[in-house]
């Protein structure tokens, strides 16, 4: 008697990943929908040669909607969003692997596999000049305002200029990569008086002004590595006679009379002619005109 026997393969066995815990750096300006990690680094096998079914999920709050799976049956993961290093430097995502479809009511098999995205800083921003306000709340732009500074007519000084807010000062705001930043006057000064330092941005002067009129500067600050990362700021320098006398006061003593009951901010009276506000004078031999 001859029988032939079949056996019927039953699923006792679980999906099974090369990695359960795979850690992947991410530059911050990868192109949406690129590619982040391949499917042969994710696919799962199965002993019992079942078709895999796979899910994948955030598990960072704040982090959702950023990387995807190509499909259900393909375990590539790809960028869905563009990413900002500021908002977020990592993630971490959960591949499920399962030997049935979601929400099959037959006897399913699961495997997991654990992803972590770290997130690298790209050179994705220009040069900031500081001090700077931000003007979004995700404080990835931040305005500056202008630089103010004054020199003496007919002068030249040998120091630095002082400018308020602070010295000329630019950073690079992709602060892992800090990229060296050069300055340079790129308007404002056509009779070539002033100078700025490449590397500090200290403001000097070549020669002497000789116009009362003032300077509106374009200082620039440029990336050395990519000259196409910049950014200007206006500089102010206001040109004014040299003082050299302190103002002082034309009498040494006033004398003022006051009235009882007078209400507050009532003017004060000189001594002696109640008819005449009393008035406090100075002045300065800089200015005999004023």
């Amino acid at each position: 008697l001859e029988i032939l026997v079949t056996i019927l393969n039953e699923n006792d066995n679980s999906p099974v990943f090369k990695q359960t815990n795979l850690t992947q750096v991410v530059p911050e300006d990868t192109k949406v929908n690129a590619t982040v990690i391949a499917h042969e680094e994710l696919s799962a096998s199965d002993a019992d040669l079942d078709t895999i079914f796979y899910e994948l999920t955030t598990i960072v709050q704040g982090t959702e909607g950023y990387f995807a799976i190509k499909g259900v049956n393909n375990p590539e993961i790809y960028l869905r969003r563009a990413l900002d290093y500021d908002k977020f430097k990592l993630t971490t995502l959960l591949l499920y692997a399962q030997d049935r479809p979601v929400g099959s009511s037959d006897t399913t098999n699961t495997a997991t596999a654990t992803i972590n995205i770290l997130i690298e800083q790209s050179d994705t921003k220009p040069p900031w000049f500081l001090p700077c306000t931000f003007i979004n709340t995700e404080n990835n732009i931040c305005i500056s305002s202008p630089y103010t500074g004054r020199v003496n007519i007919s002068e030249v000084s040998t120091e630095p200029l002082i400018l308020e807010p602070g010295p000329i000062h630019a950073i690079d705001p992709d602060y892992t990569i800090n990229e060296r930043i050069v300055y340079s006057i790129v308007g404002g000064d056509t009779d070539k008086v002033f100078s700025v330092d490449a590397d500090t941005g200290n403001l000097t002067m070549n020669k002497a002004a000789t116009s009362p009129d003032g300077f509106l500067l374009q200082v620039m600050a440029t990336q050395v590595n990519n000259i196409q990362k910049y950014s200007i700021a206006s500089v102010e320098i206001k040109v004014i006679n040299k003082s050299e006398h302190p103002p002082f006061f034309e009498n040494k003593i006033y004398n003022g009379t006051v009235f009882v009951g007078l209400a507050p901010r009532s003017f004060v009276f000189q001594a002696g002619d109640p008819s005449r506000p009393l008035m406090i004078t100075a002045v300065d031999d800089d200015f005999p005109d004023v």
